[in-house]
């Protein structure tokens, strides 16, 4: 593949101090998060990405990105998380066995304590998605962390829910990935892999069941993530280089990650994957608490989500139901999984409702809870 736009690349973002900060969790892993400011620093924005992307899918040059957006209306100072499913770091290129349990539990209190160390006690706002979305909600409901104004989590929250051929891959993938082909992770640019490696032979096999495009990584990325062609977004919201350059914005995965999720679909909600004590401050139930977090969280997932399907609609139907009125939901039409962040039309389609959520929510806002509900639209 021929790069277009320069991998890592910080363009996408004009105007900005940008630094780079480490984090080191308790089981010992390093964390990394990136700093965009403009000025001195108000309340402050955390974004996090989903499994295998990184703080690249916030920040790409080529169509008006969410650090920019945020940036250019009054938030100036935004930290994008590259916690542990990050591709930005290389120890997802080795077989593992960390869970939405390890990110919830370690990632996020000491990602959270590092901004506090620079920004004293100003609100933070927190903008999820996919699993990052699913391991901060667990966070969050387990008492885990606190101290946040708002949280926004695009297409899946505490209620896991995916289509019926993404569960058949849930079961068989990963020991097959493991065990009968011998693969440590699956790789969306293995079709890039000079010579014929086994994750060369094996795209070349996928690509013949997605006539969709002539991208390989958009072939591996429907395999790897939900039911569709494609199934992570519709094609027509991609800029073309967007849709070209997938291998970049998304990496590698170990397969554990998986076998969570299907745990938790099956039980219908999130739940501990180990019950040992490691991970004794985690709950049973993550919705036990529901009462007592007052964070509002807006849950958001496209129309079409093929992915998580309509994991956050149930999840904001279940908390509706234990706390009527704090929490928000809004399904955008004609979008997908990812595509409400790296849409080429983002910035006019979604983003203005984010941002209406965030001011809603800020520190000058003397109401909290009196708005009902948005439903679905």
């Amino acid at each position: 593949m021929q790069r277009q736009i320069p991998l890592y690349t910080l363009d996408g973002v004009k105007n900005a101090e940008v630094s780079t900060h480490y984090i080191t969790t308790d089981d010992k892993l390093g964390l990394s998060a990136v700093r965009f400011q403009r000025g001195e620093a108000g309340e402050a924005i955390l974004i996090v990405h989903g499994l295998t992307t990184s703080t690249d899918m916030f920040i790409m040059p080529e169509h008006y990105n969410l650090v920019s957006y945020l940036l250019d209306n009054g938030y100036r100072d935004v930290w994008c998380l590259d916690y542990r499913m990050s591709n930005r770091h290389s120890y997802n290129l080795f077989k593992h066995r960390f869970t939405m349990d390890d990110v919830a539990l370690y990632d996020y209190k000491p990602t959270l304590a590092l901004m506090r160390d620079h920004i004293g006690d100003k609100p933070i706002h927190v903008i999820t998605h996919c699993l990052g979305a699913n391991s901060f909600t667990m966070a969050l409901f387990a008492k885990v962390v606190d101290g946040v104004s708002s949280v926004i989590a695009n297409s899946c929250g505490l209620t896991p829910r995916v289509p019926a051929w993404s569960n058949v891959k849930l079961m068989v993938a990963p020991n097959t990935v493991e065990y009968v082909i011998g693969l440590p992770y699956l790789n969306p640019i293995w079709d890039d892999d000079p010579g014929w490696t086994r994750g060369k032979i094996f795209a070349r096999f996928v690509d013949l069941f997605h006539p969709e495009c002539n991208v390989p990584a958009c072939h591996m990325l429907s395999l790897m993530w939900g039911d569709g062609h494609p199934a992570l977004y519709n094609h027509q919201n991609l800029a073309d280089v967007t849709h070209q350059r997938g291998g970049d914005l998304y990496g590698a995965t170990s397969m554990n990650y998986y076998r969570h999720v299907r745990k938790m679909v099956k039980a219908g909600q999130a739940v501990k994957y180990s019950d040992t004590p490691q991970y004794a401050a985690l709950p049973k139930d993550y919705f036990a608490y529901a009462k007592e977090i007052e964070t509002p969280v807006l849950f958001v997932t496209g129309a079409d989500n093929k992915v998580f399907s309509n994991s956050n609609i149930v999840c904001w139907e279940r908390l509706q139901d234990i706390v009527p009125g704090r929490h928000e939901l809004h399904v955008f039409p004609g979008y997908g999984h990812q595509d409400p962040f790296m849409g080429d039309q983002v910035a006019r389609d979604i983003f203005p409702r984010l941002l209406e959520f965030i001011e809603k929510h800020r520190f000058d806002q003397p109401q909290r809870f009196t708005t009902a509900a948005a439903g679905a639209t």
